[in-house]
C-alpha cells in the first residue's frame, strides 16, 4: 500500500537538505547575516517537520488532518522565512508566526488524540 504522506515527507526532507545546502554554500556572502539566520531557521524547522511527517506516515489511526496541519504550518513558516531572506515582501512577517501556530496546533492535535486513546 502506498503512503502519500511518506512520499510527501520524503520530498519535504529532500527539499530541506537542498535548501539548507543552498543557504550554507550559495547564499553565504550574498545575503545579510540576519537573512542567512532566517534561512537556517527555515531549513531547521522544515527538517524537524519532515521528520515528524515521516514518523506519522504509518500512523493510520490519526487520520490525515493533523499531518496536513503540520505540512501547511511548515510551508507557511519555512516558506515565508525563505522568501523574506531573499528580500521578499515584508508582509510575510505576519505569515511566519501563523505557520508556527499551525505546527504547534498539529502536534497538540496529535497529543490530544493519543491522550484520548490511551
Amino acid at each position: 500500500m502506498r503512503s502519500p504522506l511518506l512520499m510527501i515527507a520524503a520530498v519535504d526532507m529532500a527539499l530541506s537538505i537542498l535548501l539548507g545546502a543552498i543557504g550554507a554554500h550559495a547564499l553565504t556572502g550574498q545575503i545579510t547575516e540576519k537573512a542567512l539566520g532566517w534561512w537556517h531557521t527555515a531549513s531547521d524547522y522544515q527538517t524537524y517537520q519532515a521528520l515528524g511527517l515521516l514518523a506519522l506516515s504509518h500512523q493510520t489511526k490519526l487520520g490525515i488532518a493533523p499531518a496536513i496541519t503540520l505540512l501547511l504550518g511548515s510551508l507557511a513558516f519555512s516558506g515565508s522565512l525563505y522568501v523574506l531572506a531573499l528580500g521578499g515582501p515584508t508582509f510575510l512577517v505576519w505569515i511566519t508566526p501563523m505557520g508556527g501556530l499551525a505546527m504547534l496546533a498539529g502536534w497538540l492535535w496529535i497529543a490530544k488524540n493519543e491522550w484520548r486513546t490511551a
